[in-house]
């Protein structure tokens, strides 16, 4: 479980520049000065801040999957055959080493952990399953879903000051 982290005090400017930023990573400090009604330098001394504190964690290209030839995401829920320390740890060392596995949450309910998974295609994602995942000695079950369709695709945080939305 993480540890929990200082929550940094932000005002109104700072989280319009974070909304900004969000929406386009790109944004030049001039241009952020523009969109929130700051200075380019004002803006610059809040980013750098902002990234000094861990609430800005980096800057990102958004590839697209499909012209890639990754076609397929899939949830895959886990069910650990013990529960211990070490194979917790030894779980988490493993999902890290899998680069189709984009993401993995530990849960509470019937499964341990959920893993999102991108792979070309259908004989990928059995790969994924058959030859990484099963055999590692930790797991005792799997359930996978196959994504028909997306809905919303958003790593936008519902960032909000006083009910306002940014």
């Amino acid at each position: 479980m993480a540890e929990p982290q200082e929550i940094i005090a932000l005002d109104q400017f700072d989280f319009k520049l974070l909304a900004a930023l969000e929406a386009d990573g790109r944004l030049t400090n001039a241009e952020l000065g523009e969109r929130i009604g700051l200075s380019a330098s004002q803006c610059s001394r809040r980013r750098i801040r902002l990234e000094d504190a861990g609430i800005i964690e980096g800057y990102h290209a958004r590839l697209n999957s499909s012209r890639l030839g990754i076609g397929l995401r899939a949830f895959i829920q886990v069910s650990l055959s013990t529960h211990s320390k070490e194979n917790a740890k030894s779980f988490k060392e493993f999902v890290n080493s899998v680069g189709e596995i984009q993401e993995a949450y530990a849960l509470t309910g019937d499964a341990d952990y959920l893993l999102k998974v991108a792979a070309q295609d259908l004989r990928g994602l059995a790969h994924v399953i058959n030859d990484s995942i099963l055999p590692h000695p930790g797991v005792a079950h799997i359930k996978s879903s196959i994504v028909l369709d997306k809905l919303k695709d958003s790593h936008r945080l519902p960032l909000k000051i006083a009910g306002a939305r940014f």
